[in-house]
């Protein structure tokens, strides 16, 4: 404790008497809870960076007062004009000294002025700006809270959509490194860099660790077949065509459509704007494509029929101005996953052998005789799971229990899926919710990527964090890089991490900067859908009292991103994400209109809010 907050005022003899003595009392209790506290973590307070000193300590006042339920104490504080400590997490003793105060001077028949001199406010707010700052960097001078953005493949090779992506608003970028190579990554920093300089506006990079995540291993490809169907309504009517990019066959396309086919390059260099490109599909219908613009990337073209597209199957390019025919072959389509379509009932097996997954296979009378199976990595996993166990795949979609486990094997019993069967397709995510499975907190592949993440990140993001040990371990690992102080931010996405949430917070504090993610896609599965909205309060506001900064994440916006418009609930729940110091998008086709929105909703929102603060700006609706 400093100085100022070491000791409160102590009744002076018979000036606190009945009512105010028992409050008194039960406010130096939750003082004396504090220092007993921070006897007891004393070997942590001393390793943690100096300026995190007086934060860390405020941290265990907080986690002291939060041991007791003070709803009755808040009442009763609060009748009597007094604060109920009801936002006094930047200063929790300062806040329990100044209450103590003035309850002595209410029991006092004198009149004096309270000396302003022993009732310090540190200025824990401020704390938290400045290292929020030092972390995610200055934020627009019109909005408080940063965005940051998850950058997709197509990062690393389209310099324009990246440019697009700072213009619209981003001021962080995430890398993840548990997807793509270290040459996507590369090309995804440079890009970020150029684009960051061309416009003047800094952006810095932040990249995820993979860390200790179960998932689902590669499936058995189907046939290379490209389905397109335009957009249409209700009534099936057409409201938008489906747009597809050829691509020159002989080279590789990393660009941001999904809908790409390989062509001939001699096919993109004959055509032109109007002209036709009619074929049969797979089921025998014709079909044809539009030429609508011809760049040097290739040729985008529109559909206004459903077709379904093979490698190596024919196509007559026909010229608009000439009606010359030419006939060539679609190239090689990327292989496809045939996922395994998963109904309740149904039995899956996780094997520790990795060839790939298949479905199931049925008999002449669609009886199962041999059952769906993936592989499931890492491995630890078939030592520490037991027959009773939950299971949850793909965040959530599938649920099931395991039935049984055997060294190589475990067959997984499905509970919950779509009334018409649930895909699960490759790279997609098991937990284990309710199972307390020991693991490294930093894989072999984790320490790898850090020499690449030192070199050119300006944060890294620890997943699947469990213990204040795997923070820890993360600290010693960068220790072998002291050209670079990275900053680490822990994400917190189990069960475990969130119990010893505190602890974590202690190791997260011996460096400078440092950050929380609230990563509430696995967090909701392993702690429960009902108390996700709880769990990211309390760690909002453990964190605060930590003074450390904290990234609101994972499916922010994620209908705006996906489809192009977000639900009632989501901007709801963008409007939440105020609260933190840095929101997150993911991924998607409509990215850009997704940064344009969150960046409405947070300027509209801090005029109202400060964490969990109600700020009373001027409301039109009161001019009556």
């Amino acid at each position: 404790m400093t100085a100022g907050e070491s000791t409160a005022l102590p009744p002076d003899s018979g000036a606190l008497h009945g009512e105010l003595e028992s409050l008194w009392q039960q406010l130096q209790h939750i003082r004396d809870r504090a220092e007993a506290l921070e006897a007891r973590f004393e070997a942590e307070l001393q390793q943690v960076h100096p300026n995190f000193a007086a934060s860390a300590r405020n941290l265990l006042h907080y986690v002291a007062l939060r041991q007791f339920d003070i709803g009755e104490l808040q009442e009763r504080l609060a009748e009597l004009g007094l604060s109920s400590l009801g936002r006094s997490e930047h200063h929790v003793l300062a806040s329990i000294n100044a209450v103590q105060h003035a309850l002595v001077r209410l029991g006092s028949s004198e009149t004096a002025e309270i000396d302003a001199s022993r009732l310090p406010f540190p200025p824990g707010e401020k704390r938290l700006q400045l290292h929020a700052r030092a972390l995610l960097g200055e934020p627009p001078a019109d909005r408080a809270v940063p965005i940051m953005v998850t950058l997709p493949a197509a990062a690393a090779s389209d310099f324009g959509y990246v440019r697009d992506l700072l213009s619209a608003g981003m001021e962080l970028a995430r890398i993840n490194c548990a997807h793509d190579t270290r040459e996507a990554w590369l090309g995804m920093v440079r890009n970020v860099h150029r684009a960051s300089d061309e416009l003047g506006k800094p952006c810095r990079i932040m990249m995820d660790l993979g860390g200790p995540k179960f998932r689902t291993g590669l499936l058995q490809p189907g046939p290379r077949v490209l389905r397109l169907r335009p957009r249409r309504d209700a009534l099936g009517q057409v409201l938008a065509p489906r747009r597809v990019r050829c691509v020159p066959d002989d080279e590789p396309w990393t660009g941001t459509k999904s809908a790409v086919m390989p062509v001939p390059r001699r096919a993109i260099e004959l055509a032109e704007v109007g002209d036709l490109l009619r074929f049969k599909d797979t089921r025998g219908r014709r079909r044809k494509l539009g030429v609508v613009r011809k760049d040097a990337k290739g040729l985008v073209m529109e559909l206004y029929k459903s077709a379904y597209v093979r490698t190596g199957m024919s196509f007559r390019l026909i010229s608009r101005s000439t009606g010359e025919e030419l006939e060539f072959r679609f190239g090689e389509l990327p292989p496809v996953d045939q996922p395994i379509t998963l109904n309740v009932g149904d039995m899956l097996i996780l094997t520790r052998d990795s060839s790939p997954g298949a479905p199931a296979i049925l008999d002449k009378n669609d009886k199962v005789t041999v059952p769906a199976h993936v592989s499931c990595r890492p491995v630890e996993v078939f030592e520490q799971v037991a027959a009773g166990d939950p299971v949850s795949l793909d965040d959530g979609r599938i649920e099931g229990v395991v039935d049984d486990v055997s060294n190589d094997e475990i067959a997984v019993h499905i509970t919950s899926a779509k009334p018409t069967g649930s895909r699960l397709r490759s790279n997609k995510g098991i937990n284990f919710p309710g199972t307390d499975l020991e693991l490294e907190g930093i894989t072999l592949r984790d320490r790898e990527d850090l020499e690449f993440i030192v070199e050119h990140a300006d944060a890294v993001a620890l997943s699947f964090v469990r213990r204040p040990d795997d923070v820890i371990a993360l600290q010693d690992a960068l220790s072998k890089y002291p050209e670079r102080d990275v900053p680490i931010v822990a994400k917190i996405e189990t069960q475990r991490a969130f119990n010893a949430l505190p602890q974590i917070l202690l190791a997260v504090m011996r460096r400078f900067p440092a950050g929380i993610m609230i990563a509430r896609g696995d967090l909701a599965i392993e702690c429960g859908w009902v108390r996700l909205a709880e769990i990211q309060e309390e760690i909002l506001w453990m964190c605060e009292a930590a003074h450390v900064p904290v990234i609101w994440a994972t499916q922010v916006l994620e209908g705006a991103a996906k489809k192009g418009t977000p639900t009632r609930a989501e901007i709801t729940d963008a409007a939440m994400s105020q609260r933190a110091d840095c929101v997150m998008l993911n991924k998607g086709p409509n990215i850009l209109g997704a940064i344009h929105t969150l960046d409405k909703i947070l300027r509209k929102m801090q005029r109202h809010h400060d964490k969990k603060s109600a700020r009373l700006a001027r409301l039109s609706i009161s001019d009556i």
